[in-house]
């Protein structure tokens, strides 16, 4: 079980949102019953953005998808999610439904999949207006436009089909949808893998500002370190379905202290990787499948400082000078 990162005061404990302990999220394949998300926790407070990020198949998306049980029905999904004191992993489906879009909602990787293609945008908006604050035709359609004029889009953008919107303008109407019935948190899985440089900044301005005006939590999963740095105020690294690294983002992008978060920070160029003239050094062989982790420490196959003593059991998360790793042989505080 992971040590959970305190990065705020006790004082102010009461103001978190969602605590999730001992997640685990197993799958039964053909090469058995393998963890896609093994044991891991974390917590966010009111107002906070939390970056999960990683190469693909870390855990990253199985994580977002799990807390709103939004997983297909060969997952097995145990541990506690608690939203607001709440365990959704205990809600009956039906209560369930009642939460999801009104206090806990998603914004999902791709949005022109995510949208409903025959439906125009606005009448999706207004779906979940009328389901969870029960408001009229009228009244639905007058907070739709509000939301779209919010998000930066025109009024006739809700008489609009998802296709005939650009990439930029289809995440901006999902977040407008995700945000629609007050949510106090927002599950973000790469938000913005599918949009250029110009729209991702766009988007990161969007969301801080729904925060400042909401204090809404958001959970961010991806693995663009960049974008993460933009937006988060804290990072759990992800390896093979554990958190390996954790503290606020510009410590760990500053001086990380795992070996793996030092080399996802050396593949990248400059502000946050190498320096203008070093070359930049990817992250050497690829993440195992969770069906065939080595022994010991997940992530020794691929560690520059792996030792004898790192094949034999895989690291505890533990607090290092105000932060958590998972490590025999962590870097040096620079």
């Amino acid at each position: 079980m992971s040590a959970e990162f305190d990065s705020h005061p006790t004082s102010i404990k009461d103001a978190r949102v969602l605590q999730v302990r001992d997640l685990f999220v197993r799958f039964q394949k053909n090469e058995g019953t393998f963890a896609a998300v093994d044991g891991i926790s974390f917590s966010i407070e009111r107002g906070e953005t939390l970056g999960l990020i990683g190469e693909s198949g870390c855990g990253k998306t199985t994580t977002a998808l799990s807390l709103l049980r939004l997983l297909p029905p060969d997952a097995r999904v145990s541990g506690r999610v608690e939203l607001s004191g709440q365990d959704l992993l205990a809600l009956p489906e039906r209560a369930l439904a009642r939460v999801r879009g009104s206090q806990i909602a998603m914004v999902f990787h791709d949005p022109l999949t995510a949208l409903n293609p025959v439906l125009r945008v606005g009448a999706q908006i207004a779906e979940g207006l009328r389901a969870h604050r029960a408001l009229d035709r009228r009244s639905a359609r007058a907070s739709t436009l509000e939301l779209l004029r919010r998000v930066g889009l025109a009024a006739e953008n809700a008489d609009r089909h998802p296709h005939q919107l650009s990439g930029g303008m289809r995440q901006r109407a999902l977040i407008a949808m995700a945000v629609a019935c007050g949510p106090t948190i927002l599950v973000a899985d790469e938000p913005t893998s599918a949009l250029d440089p110009v729209v991702q900044a766009e988007i990161v301005v969007l969301l801080r500002s729904l925060q400042r005006e909401r204090g809404i939590a958001l959970l961010v999963a991806t693995h663009d370190l960049a974008f993460a740095a933009r937006l988060c105020d804290r990072l759990a690294v992800l390896y093979a379905g554990r958190i390996v690294e954790h503290a606020g983002a510009t410590e760990l992008l500053a001086r990380p202290r795992h070996p793996y978060t030092a080399g996802l920070l050396r593949s990248l160029p400059p502000p946050l990787g190498a320096g203008s003239d070093a070359p930049l050094e990817p992250v050497a062989g690829s993440a195992p499948p969770p069906w065939a982790l080595p022994s010991g420490c997940r992530f020794r196959d691929r560690c520059p400082r792996a030792q004898e003593d790192c094949a034999g059991h895989d690291p505890e998360l533990v607090g290092i000078g105000g932060r958590e790793v998972a490590c025999f042989h962590p870097l040096e505080a620079s």
